[in-house]
């Protein structure tokens, strides 16, 4: 059985589990569907009942139904390297690729469905609201006068982008920025706007969620630090990531995220306050973790690839692994 991970041929993060499935002699695929018709091909034939399919990258040729699971790491679009690319040929691909795979059988980190709906950080925040996690004070809206009011009320807050971009994601990475004071909120008007209030932290958690299992750092706050650095992502501090328990609160409210989410990995960030609660910020349903890995030693890579390579439930060999991993 093999694992197949879409992402581009230069990912680094990918190459840490890869290593860990090659050290297993677990058969991987590796298949960017920017490469269809141009490197990579793919074929299904639907016979007598029956479903046959089969993918080529990369010179090797796989069966569909010979799919262990499949890791939707950072796929490109589907063939947008193709000779002639469109967006026809893009819709075409990408329906012919994951309506293929989705009959497959195979186990998938994230499913397609579940991925693209965990995006919307106005969903997550609402299934966080219900798992118990608790959410900073949020507003999203055109409306100036209701930014107005609730600025009222919260007068310490900080506005950022609904979709979340990634800072490697230029130009639309914006980064969480605190509001000041004087702030008429009129542009409010011209594109939604998400205003929270925002949380005196001492420290960002970082939790990274693979199945069960539940592997968190903490970066701690310097007493220097500039209170208009509220984006971890973007701050200048040298302060180091280290790894750190996980409370038995919070671990059953993120298992309970993920399993309404229906997500096998997800990467969690918390902002931590002086009292020690952790603030739901977001969770990206494809965020990196090699950096995370990388400061503390946590075995992220190694804990997705055992998932990876997990047999399903029914086939011999199956585990059921449910871990917090403290430090």
């Amino acid at each position: 059985m093999t694992v197949l991970i879409l992402t581009g041929e230069e990912d680094v993060t990918a190459d840490m589990v890869v290593v860990h499935l090659n050290a297993s002699s677990v058969p991987v695929v590796r298949l960017d569907p920017a490469d269809l018709t141009a490197g990579a091909a793919l074929s299904g034939e639907y016979v007598h009942g029956s479903f046959r399919g089969h993918l080529s990258a990369g010179g090797r040729l796989v069966s569909m139904n010979g799919l262990r699971s499949v890791w939707v790491r950072r796929p490109g679009v589907p063939a947008a390297r193709a000779p002639e690319p469109s967006a026809w040929l893009t819709e075409e691909a990408s329906q012919a690729l994951y309506g293929m795979l989705r009959g497959s059988g195979a186990r998938w980190m994230n499913h397609p469905d579940a991925a693209r709906r965990a995006r919307h950080k106005p969903w997550q925040l609402r299934l966080a609201q219900r798992c118990g996690l608790p959410v900073p004070a949020t507003l999203i809206t055109t409306f100036p006068q209701v930014a107005r009011e609730f600025a009222e009320r919260f007068p310490d807050l900080v506005v950022k982008p609904v979709s979340g971009a990634h800072p490697q994601d230029p130009p639309r990475a914006v980064p969480a920025s605190r509001v000041a004071p004087d702030t008429d909120f009129a542009a409010v008007a011209y594109g939604p706007t998400l205003l929270q209030r925002r949380i005196v932290k001492r420290a960002d958690i970082r939790l990274t969620a693979v199945g069960e299992t539940l592997l968190a750092a903490r970066k701690a706050t310097p007493a220097d630090a500039d209170p208009d650095e509220v984006d971890v992502r973007f701050a200048s501090s040298a302060t180091d990531w280290l790894p750190v328990e996980v409370p038995p609160r919070v671990a059953a409210t993120v298992r309970r995220y993920l399993k309404e989410a229906e997500l096998a990995y997800g990467a969690f960030d918390f902002a931590e306050d002086a009292d020690g609660t952790w603030w739901f910020l977001e969770c990206n349903q494809s965020g990196q973790f090699g950096f995370v890995e990388v400061e503390t030693g946590l075995p992220i890579a190694r804990t997705i690839a055992a998932w990876l390579a997990r047999s399903a439930p029914g086939e011999p060999g199956h585990v059921d692994d449910r871990r917090t991993v403290a430090p």
